[in-house]
Order: C-alpha cells, then structure tokens, then sequence
C-alpha cells in the first residue's frame, strides 16, 4: 500500500468536527461542491476527492477521500483570501496550497506531505456523476421543503419532508447524521447516503425528514457550539415538526440515526418528553468516546502503514493530550497546554497548526464526547431498536460497538433487534461488486439488503401494509387483538 499519510502523525480520527477557520474577505461565490486528481507518488498513483461545504458562519466543511486507500471523511482545514486557497489536512501531515480557477471548476496548485512536493490539479467533480444519485424529476411521491424550530434554542432548521402518494396517514421517520456538519443529503463523492435512504423508504409507504445539521444548508445556529446533547434537542424539534403533518401518524413516527446520531436518537428515546416510536441505530456508537477515538486512531494509522512503535507513540500522544482536557476546565488555559503538547511531540505540527487543534479538542462537543458513555441510559429506552451494522466498517466495529448496544439493552429489558451486514461499510455501501453501472462507471449505492432490513422492521413496528397482520385471539369476554410477531431480543448474523 502506497504510504500517502506520514505514520508518526498525531491522527485523532475524522469524526471530529472540523469548521475551519477562513480569512476574510470570503471569495465572491463560496466553493461547494467535490473535486478530483490525481496524486502522483512513487510506484503508483491514487485519486484524491476533497468535499467542501460553505456554513452559514461563513466558513467551510471540508473532508478528503482516497477510495484506493478506503479512508473517507477525513478532515481538511480551508483558508481562501481571494482566488488564494490553503487546504490543510493534519491527520495526513498534508497540505494544498494553490489557486481557484475557472470560476472554482479548477483548484491547481502544489501538494506536499513528508518526502513528496507534487504538483496537483483538482478539478470540480462532473454533474452528471453527481446527478445519478439524485431523485427522478419527478419521484412517485409527494416532495417538500420545510423549516422547523427547535424550541431549546429558537433556531430554524430546513429540510426535505418526502411523503408516500396516497391517503395515509402514514409512518414516518426522522433520519440524523453521523458527526460533523452534514447536509441533509449526506452527501460525499458520488453517494447521497440519506437522499438514497429516503428515496427508499418512501416509495414503499414511510414518511422521511431529513434536514441539514445546525450551521449547513439552510438551517442556522452553529454547529461547532454544539455537543451530542444539544443536536438531541434537534432531534425532538423534527419529530414534533412531523408528527404535526397531516398524512402522517403522530403516534408512529421513529428516529434513525447514523453514526453519533445513533447515539442522539437513543438519547432522544430515553427522555425525558414524549419518546419515539421506535429507534433505527445505524453503526451507533456502544464505546465511550473516548475508546471510541483510540481505537479509531490505532486502526486508521494501521491502515496506511504504521508499525506499532508509531501507533503507541501517537496513542501516547492522544491519551495526554485528553488528560490535560480533562484535567483542565479552563479553555484559555487548556488550549495553551495542549498545544504545547502537541508543538513538542514531533508530530509533524507547526505551531499554528497546533494551537489551532487545541481549539477543536477543547470545543464544547469534544469535551462532552470524550466522557460520553452511549450505554449509561439505555435501560431508559422507551420504545423498541434496531441495530446494523457493517463488517467492513474500519469506524464502528460490530464486535466493539453493535454488540455491547445490545447486550445492554437486553440487559435492562428492553426489545432490541440486531444485524451484521457482510461487507457493508460504515456508510452503509453495498460491496463494491454489487454497484451499478453509470455511464461505464460504478456508482456505490446503500445496501439494498441493509434497506429491506429497515423496511422490513419499521413495516413490523408500525404495522404497515405487508408487515405482520394482527389477529383475533378468542379469550373471555370481548376479544382481544394480539400481534404473533415475537417481541424478545433477537439477533442475527
């Protein structure tokens, strides 16, 4: 495998946010949109994507995909001044710094990373490749945008409601994102994770909100301020928004959640105010955030390379640098350690670099994250869970996550349901040999067996048409319709 990241690198994992810090004055239309290059490097060449996201602050989200290496969302810092663009990517001890050209269809400039200076040209990603994942014109079911406010904060969050053709009412379900500050699309290079899952879920009879995070698109507030906590609150704004709807059933609308919005959506479910129908964890976290973090930045560092002399030395690294944290509630002061800390561990950052790190690892989601304990009420579930999860997911293993998820749930009695799915990552793709052609390329999809899973439960919980029929049970007296479906924990693989 090529060696494109530097081993010795302080790699806390891509599922921290970042913002990235932007110099004024902003370039007159913000960059949006996902380019493409290649990087030359001795004996061989790999494609690099970059993602980047204008936020409603006025700064960017931005994350760097290397298919060939099967890293993705890796954070990337953006500074533009003018046509003037800096991409930083510290996880990668890498670095960009070139022009926007062509009205942002071009970004050409140089790439340097420990022993490679290249030059590289990026360029904007194809419409067309980008359009084959989106809806027909025309879709079989009814399509609006809307806006909600979250009464906590009194900020106004959009987003898409798509609703079956047909009289209902129908059931419904809210889909949360995975961290960082995401679209309601959840979009990364050629694969629209949630606009995929919506489109699915709705010709086949389920009602979906899906909304952009705090501070994206068109939702205001600021991401960067919140914590796992607070997009709770999020949570409970869209599915008080949906089950006002009138073609929806109020008291059968459900959360699903990816990633950290797993987590959210078992939180949700735990109270306090009126729980959800029933929970969809997609690769929810079962680890505090803090092994979570470790483990994700031993197995990244493993992945490109890295001998275990580096992984312990990086882990060292990582686990000072959260002890001073924590040890240290004063932000002012926290971030003037850390990044000492950081400056001196010969990590391959600079002292800008460093201080501005100390910023992220000291915002108020890394600090509730790295205590945050997804099991600590579970037992104050309120309604019935279903958990997937991927065998090919480098972020969320089964093993280390999906199953004490479940252990604990059916530990405090709660109806839980659970399945592995052989070669799906953690955005839930299909393998790679099951993707469709488009246009003599192959277009990764979401699973289609992860897909009639989730029907197929949410059908049972909400007794949807083709789910399991109710049936009559003689008993004294007048009669009493019990379901045959069995609700014990289960589990599969």
């Amino acid at each position: 495998m090529i060696r494109f990241i530097q081993a010795a690198l302080f790699l806390l994992v891509s599922i921290i946010p970042f913002s990235g810090a932007l110099a004024a004055p902003p370039v007159p239309a913000p960059l949006n949109g996902q380019w493409r290059g290649p990087l030359k490097l001795l004996g061989g060449e790999i494609t690099i994507v970059i993602t980047i996201v204008p936020l409603t602050n006025g700064t960017y989200y931005a994350a760097l995909d290397a298919p060939q290496q099967r890293i993705s969302r890796m954070p990337v810092d953006v500074e533009v001044k003018d046509d003037n663009l800096t991409l930083r990517i510290e996880q990668a001890g890498s670095s960009f710094v070139g022009k926007i050209q062509d009205e942002g269809a071009t970004l050409s400039g140089t790439w340097k990373q420990p022993g490679v200076t290249a030059p590289m040209v990026l360029k904007r990603a194809m419409a067309s490749a980008q359009a084959a994942t989106k809806f027909k014109a025309a879709p079989p079911y009814r399509q609006t945008d809307i806006t909600f406010t979250n009464p906590a904060t009194k900020q106004r969050l959009a987003g898409t409601l798509t609703v079956p053709a047909g009289e209902g009412p129908f059931a419904g379900v809210v889909l949360l994102s995975d961290s960082g500050p995401q679209s309601r699309e959840v979009e990364v290079p050629g694969y629209r994770m949630f606009g995929q899952l919506a489109d699915y879920l709705t010709r086949h009879g389920v009602a979906v909100l899906r909304f952009d995070d705090r501070g994206v698109g068109k939702s205001g507030g600021t991401y960067a301020n919140a914590t796992t906590a607070d997009l709770v609150t999020d949570a409970q704004a869209a599915l008080a928004y949906l089950r006002t709807s009138p073609l929806v059933s109020a008291h059968r609308v459900g959360l699903l959640g990816h990633g950290e919005g797993a987590n959210v959506a078992l939180l949700a479910a735990a109270g306090p105010g009126r729980a959800p129908a029933f929970v969809v964890s997609l690769a929810g976290y079962g680890q505090t955030g803090y092994d979570v973090l470790l483990r994700q930045q031993g197995e990244i560092m493993r992945l490109i390379g890295a001998d275990p002399a580096q992984v312990k030395a990086a882990q060292d690294v990582y686990q000072r640098t959260v002890n001073v944290i924590r040890q240290t509630p004063d932000n002012a002061a926290a971030r003037t350690k850390v990044a000492a800390l950081l400056a001196g561990a010969n990590m391959g950052l600079d002292g800008s670099m460093a201080r501005a790190r100390a910023v992220q690892l000291t915002s108020p989601w890394a600090r509730y994250f790295f205590d945050f304990d997804p099991q600590a009420k579970l037992d104050k579930v309120q309604c019935s869970v279903l958990l997937l999860n991927g065998t090919a997911d480098l972020q969320v293993s089964v093993r280390r996550n999906m199953a004490p998820l479940y252990k604990a749930l059916r530990h405090a009695k709660r109806t839980a349901t659970s399945y592995k799915l052989n070669g799906v990552n953690h955005l839930f793709q299909a393998p790679p040999a099951q993707w469709p052609l488009v246009n003599a390329a192959p277009q990764a999809v979401f699973s289609p067996e992860a897909l009639k899973l989730v029907y197929g439960w949410i059908s049972s919980e909400t007794r949807l048409p083709g789910g399991p029929v109710p049936v009559t049970v003689k008993r004294p007296g007048p009669a009493r319709k019990v379901n045959r479906t069995p609700s014990t924990n289960r589990t599969r693989s």
